[in-house]
């Protein structure tokens, strides 16, 4: 390293698989903050995990440096080796850590120890989450704990978990800096015509296949009557073994299609672009990235009412809080085409407001700017 790389304002990342982000929230945001702070004359170093044996590599992808550590151990035991060996690997030098998730975070004990600055993104309220069992709940609930002794400061996704976070730790340590997403001002026709669907015909549903995302609420709602209109949900279904995915697949009319799990950008991009609107049925957590993915598309948005979608959707959704409600609501969406402009308006301006990646990335690096070591 020499003397010019030295002095330049530095960042080390990780908590995340890596990037380029081919795996979800936190991967998306990774490489967007990398992406910007690189473009801002930073030196940025990401931790990046893959499957098997061997040397950790180093190579620069996009001006960002990257560490490849391999791990051969599943779940959550290969995470926390992962984590384990990125902490130690960081703590041989004095950069400021900006780290996703707290679910080890009991091993930060080790950058307070040597000075090191750790800035932690606590993403929701992960333990709360029944779907991890009573054990990981656990777990999860002694690393909050951890991550809000160590960390020199946290970083809440939405204003509610910030709040929440006071209980915590002083409210001097604790910032909201919410996801991005990029705007989508247009998307070919060619990959939703592949799926045999028809451009404003049909509306979308991306989440997690657990109950806290209310998939078996919408799915009746949509299918009290005839619509003349898909509901296109995506996500991994295994009613063979899943008994909740079951009931799902049971309540569902033939207008309901089940796409299974779909990540390429350009199809999900697609989907979301020429979907007449979008269901989101999240009802824990903080800012969901599929709520600000809609909003970035101008999709007008039928969702559950809670503290947490009310404050990212604000006026460019509508909200349901039973099937009964949400049947209705869909009636309105899919029959009144004003109401639906007015809706995909409020969704670009909600997201131009707050969502984009410029606005959320330039406020991590005013954070990170005040952690950065004297050189």
């Amino acid at each position: 390293m020499d003397v010019g790389q030295q002095q330049r304002k530095t960042v080390r990342i990780m908590g995340t698989q890596g990037i380029p982000a081919n795996y979800g929230g936190f991967e998306t945001a990774a490489e967007n903050i990398a992406r910007f702070l690189v473009a801002k004359g930073w030196r940025v170093v990401v931790y990046c995990q893959r499957a098997g044996k061997g040397p950790m590599e180093e190579d620069v992808w996009n001006g960002i440096e990257r560490i490849t550590i391999p791990i051969d151990l599943p779940g959550w035991r290969g995470t926390s080796a992962f984590d384990w060996l990125c902490i130690a690997h960081a703590c041989k030098f004095r950069d400021v850590c900006l780290i996703f998730g707290y679910n080890t975070a009991i091993f930060h004990y080790r950058m307070r120890l040597r000075g090191i600055p750790n800035i932690i993104n606590m993403d929701g309220i992960e333990w709360a989450r029944a779907r991890w069992g009573i054990v990981k709940q656990g777990i999860l609930y002694a690393n909050e704990r951890f991550a809000a002794l160590f960390g020199n400061h946290l970083i809440a996704d939405h204003p509610e978990i910030e709040r929440f976070l006071y209980s915590r730790a002083p409210k001097r340590k604790i910032s909201t800096i919410t996801y991005g997403a990029d705007p989508l001002p247009s998307a070919s026709t060619a990959p939703i015509e592949a799926m045999n669907l028809e451009p404003g015909r049909y509306t979308t549903m991306i989440a997690r296949t657990n109950p806290e995302n209310s998939i078996l609420e919408l799915v009746k709602a949509f299918s009290m009557r005839r619509r003349d209109h898909k509901m296109v949900v995506l996500g991994a279904f295994l009613p063979e073994v899943n008994p909740y995915h079951r009931m799902v697949r049971d309540a569902a009319s033939d207008e309901v299609i089940f796409a299974g799990p779909i990540y390429d950008p350009v199809i999900v991009k697609a989907l979301r672009f020429h979907a007449k609107a979008h269901l989101h049925g999240h009802t824990l957590g903080g800012t969901s990235p599929t709520l600000v993915e809609a909003l970035a598309a101008g999709n007008p948005v039928l969702s559950h009412d809670n503290k947490y979608n009310r404050w990212t959707a604000r006026d460019a959704a509508l909200y349901f809080d039973t099937p009964e409600c949400a049947d209705s609501q869909i009636s309105r969406l899919l029959s009144d085409e004003g109401l639906r402009q007015k809706l995909s308006a409020a969704a670009l301006a909600r997201f131009n407001e707050e969502f984009t990646w410029d606005h959320v990335a330039g406020q991590y690096e005013e954070l990170l700017t005040r952690f950065l070591p004297e050189i």
